[in-house]
């Protein structure tokens, strides 16, 4: 099967990775794929891919008319004729701006489109206004409009009232993920409790801060680590600066070795208010890491089980995140416990072959509707 995969860019984030993973396995499964990011910018490779993926930046195609006024005609142009061109036997599309131009590109060219929504539509602010008029007018005419978490499917049914057909297909572990490890004792004698995220305000870090300060004198052995970059970083250092704990709230920046450093702690926590399905938290588990999460729209409560595999707590219970944190950092057996329930279950649930399973029935349902339809 010819699969062209379209993505926005080819940086360091969650769908790109995603792209990166599932080119993989496709191409392992004897599948011709093509990889187009359609970013005008361009950008770098930041995931390394299987050398038997193509790779054909949109942008190159456009030249000088990047920088046009008439750049979205010019980009829906260039990307029909790639579609021409390569002649798939499905697209796959990822986020919402690259899913409606994928299926106006091709409309009337008869090839089946599968566009994915990385986000719970119901609570993310990435849609503009008019790119959700625009979801709502074209994901109809889709072959196939995928969320990653059963929490999304309501929002997306409400959102695109006339959808023929609508899926669920979480994202897969890398295959390169290690194998999770006993985590000896650190020579040092301290204690990591790691984050991992954007900066922003709906991560609530600030809130992490906060609950750390009350839990930091009754564990004076644990640190905080907090892995990650962006706006808010200013106000996030004044904030550990206030509280007085340079010493242990940490905030080293963005890690290249993102794995590495969850290997390397003893609990990991999310906070977020929102997520599409956190890939942080399905492999911190996978490494054996035992979790706490909130349990935010989209994914942790399907991800841990109601709460069986990792620490489920309440969205705003701030008293009930506390009482989480605290009862794993004053318990090895326990930690030791619960991640390796997280590990198993994840990995049984979200591996890449398990992933791909999935991927398969969606190209036969779309490819026998096809047909049907011709």
């Amino acid at each position: 099967m010819k699969i062209l995969l379209l993505v926005s860019s080819m940086h360091a984030g969650g769908a790109e990775r995603v792209a990166a993973t599932l080119s993989r396995g496709w191409v392992q499964h004897g599948h011709r794929v093509t990889l187009t990011p359609t970013f005008t910018g361009r950008g770098d490779l930041f995931y390394s891919l299987h050398p038997d993926v193509r790779l054909v930046w949109l942008a190159d195609r456009l030249g000088r008319l990047a920088r046009t006024p008439l750049r979205p005609l010019v980009k829906l142009w260039a990307l029909r004729k790639l579609v021409r061109e390569e002649q798939p036997d499905v697209i796959v599309s990822f986020l919402t701006n690259v899913n409606v131009m994928a299926i106006m590109a091709t409309r009337g060219l008869g090839i089946p489109v599968i566009v994915c929504e990385r986000t719970n539509p119901a609570v993310s602010t990435s849609a503009s206004a008019g790119l959700q008029r625009l979801r709502r007018l074209l994901y109809p005419q889709a072959s196939m409009v995928t969320v990653q978490a059963e929490g999304s499917i309501d929002a997306m049914k409400k959102l695109v009232p006339h959808m023929q057909r609508l899926a669920v297909v979480p994202n897969p572990l890398p295959p390169d993920l290690p194998q999770p490890q006993i985590r000896k004792a650190p020579e040092s004698g301290r204690m990591r409790l790691v984050a991992m995220g954007r900066f922003v305000a709906s991560k609530r870090f600030g809130l992490l801060i906060t609950i750390f300060e009350r839990l930091a004198s009754r564990f004076p052995e644990w640190d905080l680590v907090i892995w990650g970059d962006g706006p808010l970083r200013p106000e996030l250092q004044a904030m550990v600066r206030r509280v007085g704990l340079e010493d242990r709230v940490l905030l080293p920046g963005r890690t290249p070795n993102p794995w590495k450093e969850l290997q390397e702690a003893d609990l990991f926590v999310l906070t977020s208010e929102v997520e599409g399905f956190p890939n942080a938290l399905i492999e911190a588990m996978a490494l054996g890491l035992p979790c706490v999460t909130v349990d935010c729209p989209s994914g942790p409560r399907e991800i841990t089980c109601d709460g069986e595999v990792a620490r489920l707590v309440p969205l705003y219970d701030e008293q009930a995140l506390e009482n989480a944190l605290s009862e794993l950092m004053s318990s090895p057996e326990a930690r030791r416990e619960l991640g390796h329930d997280g590990a198993r279950s994840v990995r049984e649930r979200f591996g890449l072959e398990e992933v791909l399973v999935h991927w398969d029935s969606l190209f036969s349902e779309v490819k026998a509707h096809r047909v049907n339809a011709s």
